[in-house]
């Protein structure tokens, strides 16, 4: 059937709307400078040395932490409404620590934020009808860390976020095959590792803002508090438009919804 012969009901093109807006907005850099009132760049260069080879590492060892904790030992539960602030206000209370140890204190804070947002994002995800103990649905969740808005270099012809998804499908696919045969996930599969892999690459990016904004002198722990506030929104907020997306992607097809993503 084309695409374009499917009509989708004005609630659902209210959703897809709504969705755009939250996976296309300004990345966490551009929102911690709107809160702060400052370019974060100012803690550009309070940054070691050897930042970018310690990155990949600690954002990696956080991602993997954070799935073994936060998903895969999730256990289905009923749908509900998913507790946004209460994450918000965790995610706060570990940016204040950040804030007062900066880059030091990150290879701790970090593992632990993380954590703390992904637990979120799973919520998210099981408010929207997803079945957390899915293989499939705990994927789609860490997903989400690969995705960090709008970004000017990206063609107007193919949206970042698809463009993001397209990157990982590969290794997703894989993934999901591997646990379907093999009945369990094991953390250590190199097919695994390769997607935390891929997505620490993007995540990254967006933890480098943060740790920049954290390094400025003072900033202290209720700037940190503030910056892990808006970290945590902005992973929600991809939540939201993401799982958005693939409710509807299940109605209809991922082609169909992704040429009414494109046309708005």
């Amino acid at each position: 059937m084309n695409n374009l012969s499917i009509q989708l009901t004005q609630k659902e093109k209210e959703e897809l709307l709504l969705a755009k807006e939250l996976l296309e907005t300004p990345g966490v850099a551009m929102k911690i400078t709107n809160v702060l009132g400052s370019p974060i760049q100012k803690g550009l260069g309070l940054l070691p040395k050897n930042w970018n080879d310690k990155l990949g590492e600690i954002t990696s060892n956080a991602l993997l932490k954070a799935a073994d904790t936060a998903i895969f030992t999730l256990k289905k539960e009923s749908q509900k409404e998913s507790k946004n602030l209460f994450h918000k206000i965790t995610a706060g209370a570990t940016g204040a620590m950040g804030g007062i140890f900066g880059v030091a204190g990150l290879a701790i804070e970090l593992p632990i934020t993380t954590t703390i947002i992904l637990r979120s994002v799973a919520d998210i995800a099981r408010s929207n009808g997803e079945n957390i103990s899915n293989i499939e649905t705990k994927l789609a969740c860490l997903e989400v860390f690969a995705l960090g808005g709008n970004n000017s270099d990206e063609s107007a012809l193919e949206s970042g976020y698809y463009a993001t998804r397209t990157f990982l499908s590969n290794s997703m696919s894989q993934a999901t095959k591997y646990v379907t045969e093999q009945g369990i996930i094991n953390e250590g599969a190199p097919i695994f590792l390769n997607i935390i892999g891929k997505i620490a690459k993007k995540f990254g990016v967006q933890v480098t803002e943060k740790t920049i904004a954290q390094s400025v002198p003072i900033i202290g722990a209720a700037g940190g508090a503030i910056i892990n506030t808006v970290f945590i929104s902005h992973f929600q907020d991809m939540a939201k438009g993401h799982f958005i997306i693939r409710k509807l992607e299940k109605k209809y097809n991922q082609g169909t919804i992704k040429t009414f993503y494109n046309k708005i």
